[in-house]
């Protein structure tokens, strides 16, 4: 058989199409893939048997996936890597699991993330950290870290996430993949475990831009079950993918970003190189300061935590999650079941979430972090209207060490400090592979579009990728 690890989906397509490979083929090659390198990797929860009916005329017929698992499948356990829903199984799909279902797409596992998608290193999961393929000392980012190191490590060609402030984006820049947010709203939330109602969103993860292109063409559309999807008719985003600029594109360097204090050397100097070869294509590159981007990550602090406090409410033990059973009194069902059922990192967060939505501190913290994202988004808008694009690095060093930020919980914060802007503002944004450190480790590039932008983005990060080979680097794991 063909070494399929790190084949992408396009690549893939072509073996079933000219039968060279059949479908179950290739399905079995990644599970056994999957069940070989996760005892390494920690990267899925639980790997599963699929349907082996194939549809030939499907766009993802034989194409295996991973869905991180805070979004609910059917029948399938969904704990958002948390003890509290460690006996929960799914009595429904959510929306973009319906979709992959019609698109032919073989789900063969869930994987591994931060309890409740809050984290940025995949560390506080009930099951276990996640390891980073390219060094197994390294954390993979997060909170997305299980479905990004699956893909860097050839276990999957593609696999869905989710973001709030940065967890697709980051654990694809620390895995030296592609990691795409959308528009706000382009994507069905219906089925996703709510952390933060106004930032969330489900993003995709592959090895190439076109990949990614072609996932998002299945999931993008409004969907009824979920009030705040827009209405969107076009999704022909891989029939933009030319391999070239779009003429005359006008990139907008953020200043106050690639200056950033605490900006790794070799982050630096790759962010650089990559601005040049966007100049030679032919892109036009200006300086841009935004200086609202200074203070989103504490915009993005208070409000994050605010509505994960009003999210997990429903975590009590009578509504939804384990129940204690030390408990001798209502009162106590509901504060034992939250404290032995959430971890340290979550329960953190609904207190501070709590705090700055009480009376008296409302108006000093929550109000004002809304005052901030309302200047941003004009703030933005206003860009837009002189650049086609903005960009700056995804995150300011590459992949760190696992404990490095155990007792130093605001460089573990500071992780969103380039991704949640376009969380806080709702604009699609991807992060690609541009270098890799010295020591071997990935750096990511990020790009930000205009609202429903997402065909500008890809069509132009593709072009990247068309004379670049950062994409096609690989980590040795075996």
């Amino acid at each position: 058989m063909h070494n399929l690890s790190f084949a992408s989906i396009a690549l893939l397509q072509d073996l079933i199409k000219t039968k060279q490979l059949a479908p179950h083929e290739v399905i079995t090659f990644f599970k056994n893939r999957c069940e070989k390198l996760n005892p390494k990797l920690n990267a899925l929860l639980e790997i599963f048997q699929t349907n082996d009916s194939f549809d030939p005329t499907s766009p993802l017929c034989g194409i295996p996936g991973v869905i991180k698992n805070n979004i609910c499948m059917k029948g399938i356990k969904t704990t958002a890597a948390s003890k509290i829903l460690d006996t929960y199984y799914a009595p429904y799909n959510a929306t973009v699991i319906d979709r992959l279902y019609k698109a032919g797409a073989s789900l063969i596992a869930t994987a591994n993330l931060d309890e409740f998608a809050m984290g940025s290193s995949t560390e506080t999961s009930f099951f276990g950290a996640t390891k980073n393929p390219w060094n197994l000392s390294c954390v993979p980012g997060g909170s997305s870290g299980g479905s990004a190191a699956a893909v860097a490590a050839g276990m999957v060609p593609w696999a869905l996430g989710t973001e709030t402030g940065g967890s697709v984006r980051q654990p694809a820049a620390f895995c030296g993949i592609v990691g795409l947010k959308p528009t706000y709203g382009l994507i069905s939330r219906f089925g996703l475990i709510a952390y933060g109602s106004s930032l969330d969103q489900v993003g995709i993860f592959s090895r190439t831009v076109k990949d990614c292109a072609l996932i998002l063409e299945l999931l993008a559309g409004n969907d009824p079950l979920d009030t705040t999807s827009v209405v969107e008719k076009n999704y022909t985003y891989s029939a933009r993918l030319s391999g070239k600029l779009p003429e005359k594109l006008h990139i907008g360097v953020i200043k106050n970003a690639v200056e950033a204090q605490g900006i790794d050397q070799e982050v630096a100097a790759a962010i650089q190189t990559a601005i040049k070869a966007f100049e030679k294509m032919g892109a036009i590159i200006s300086e841009v300061q935004l200086p609202t981007f200074d203070y989103s990550a504490a915009a993005y602090f208070i409000i994050s935590r605010a509505e994960a406090a009003s999210n997990l409410a429903r975590f009590d033990g009578i509504r939804y999650g384990n129940r204690s059973m030390k408990a001798k009194n209502l009162s106590e069902v509901y504060g034992l079941s939250r404290h032995d059922g959430f971890g340290p990192e979550v329960r953190k967060r609904i207190m501070v979430g709590n705090y700055v939505l009480s009376a008296g501190h409302a108006g000093q913290f929550y109000e004002n972090a809304q005052r901030v994202v309302r200047v941003m988004r004009n703030e933005v808008v206003k860009a837009f209207q002189s650049v086609d694009l903005l960009l700056m690095p995804t995150a300011a060093t590459p992949a760190f060490q696992s404990g490095a930020y155990a007792n130093n919980t605001l460089e573990m914060d500071l992780q969103d400090y380039f991704t949640c802007p376009a969380n806080l503002t709702g604009i699609p944004a991807i992060s690609i592979p541009c270098g890799l450190t010295k020591a071997g480790l990935p750096i990511g590039l990020q790009l930000m579009g205009g609202h429903l932008k997402e065909g500008l983005l890809l069509q132009s990060t593709d072009a990247y990728q068309k004379i670049t080979d950062w994409h096609l680097k690989n980590p040795i794991i075996e």
